[in-house]
């Protein structure tokens, strides 16, 4: 396994962690204490609020950028592009992410996005190396 393969899988793991964060405080407490509700799991994470809603949002935001990071990886190596280089790219899409969902949790907005550009732009190069 290439090392672009295993920040595939992390990469594919990252909104579960997100969900999973969002989810946390829910937890061990009953329905109508406040608790996880999975018979309405949707409405119960839209009343979210503070940094539970941010990781929620991270969570559909990490499925949103995941499509373009398979898509870069599967052009990559369409390309026959030096392995290295891919590894390198998909290791910086992966730090990318783990620091924008951090960055997002933690209501950094501006820095958050700066972050998210760099974790697109290590996609789009996916699509032109050789």
């Amino acid at each position: 396994m290439t090392i672009a393969q295993i920040c595939l899988l992390v990469a594919c793991l990252l909104p579960i962690g997100c969900a999973g964060l969002a989810k946390s405080r829910g937890f061990g407490k009953r329905r109508r204490d406040g608790g996880f509700d999975n018979h309405r799991p949707r409405e119960w994470l839209a009343a979210l609020e503070g940094w539970q809603a941010r990781a929620n949002a991270a969570q559909a935001n990490s499925w949103e950028a995941l499509p373009v990071f398979i898509a870069g990886l599967v052009v990559a190596h369409q390309h026959q592009a030096a392995q290295a280089t891919v590894d390198a790219l998909a290791l910086g899409f992966v730090a990318a992410r783990l620091v924008f969902i951090a960055l997002y949790v933690a209501d950094k907005a501006s820095l958050r996005s700066l972050v998210w550009m760099a974790g697109l732009a290590a996609c789009v190069a996916l699509f032109f190396v050789r």
